[in-house]
């Protein structure tokens, strides 16, 4: 699986987030993306905390029939 490195990524929709690092999931050790959104939203406020499956954050999704990463990392912080 590539490397997730802290710094600023683009998700597939638009929105940028800082990688804050990786966590471990205490129960099943499995690898955490920590990271925060870099916008304000109505529902969580600014920038929210989020945590996401490695695996998942480092995936490729289909948009418009085109495979592209779910997040794009942009440049370090």
């Amino acid at each position: 699986m590539k490397e997730i490195k802290p710094g600023i990524y683009k998700h597939y929709k638009g929105k940028l987030y800082e990688v804050i690092g990786i966590a471990r999931h205490s129960e099943t050790l499995e690898e955490l993306v920590v990271y925060k959104a870099l916008y304000e939203s109505k529902e969580f406020g600014r920038n929210a905390v989020w945590v996401r499956p490695k695996a998942m954050f480092a995936e490729k999704v289909v948009v418009d029939g085109n495979e592209v990463p779910r997040f794009e990392f942009i440049r370090e912080k």
